[in-house]
């Protein structure tokens, strides 16, 4: 894979991520992409993706996006009758993205009582569906990322240590536009 088609860039910043999207690459760390509104997370948590030996999917999903009291079904899937209008089974994201990569995108705003369940995911590698009982084993490489300042959040109790501690195994900073101003030029052409 190329990284030079996903992540634009010559400069020294730009060079130090894409060494570090190459070293995470080969192994199966759960990522943690930090950067703000607009640096291109996803488009980093692809190219982790796109580097590595995983075969599946990239799966994105943003967690911001989804109301809360659909987060879970989405994430994890339902079994039919779980919950009204559940008229059939669900495979969820975490389904999905076996043998590939899921993306989290804004993790800082899934829920605390979803984050107890995430957690759970990642440290059993085996999910439950939404009303169903049995275990489902995952493989699959987890990549998040966020724009808030999660180390605050843990701080006022409105995320939780052992997850924040979880996710983050390989941080990866993104550097703003600004501190590639030299990158300009070849990203506007």
């Amino acid at each position: 894979m190329n990284l030079d088609k996903l992540i634009i860039g010559k400069s020294k910043s730009i060079l130090e991520l894409k060494l570090l999207i190459n070293k995470v690459a080969s192994a199966n760390s759960t990522v943690l992409v930090l950067g703000e509104t607009g640096t291109g997370k996803e488009l980093v948590a692809e190219a982790v993706h796109k580097s590595s030996k995983k075969k599946g999917q990239f799966v994105p999903v943003n967690c911001a996006a989804i109301p809360s009291e659909l987060l879970e079904s989405e994430l994890f899937g339902h079994e039919k009758g779980a919950f009204t209008g559940a008229d059939k089974a669900r495979a969820g994201r975490f389904e999905m993205s076996s043998g590939g990569t899921l993306f989290l995108d804004e993790i800082g705003d899934i829920p605390l009582p979803l984050q107890a369940k995430l957690l759970r995911a990642l440290e059993s590698k085996k999910i439950q569906k939404v009303g169903g009982g049995k275990e489902i084993p995952l493989d699959l490489r987890m990549v998040c990322a966020t724009h808030q300042n999660l180390e605050q959040k843990v701080a006022e109790g409105s995320f939780r240590a052992d997850l924040f501690y979880r996710i983050n195994v390989f941080p990866i900073n993104i550097p703003t536009l600004a501190e590639r101003s030299e990158d300009i030029s070849l990203i506007s052409d």
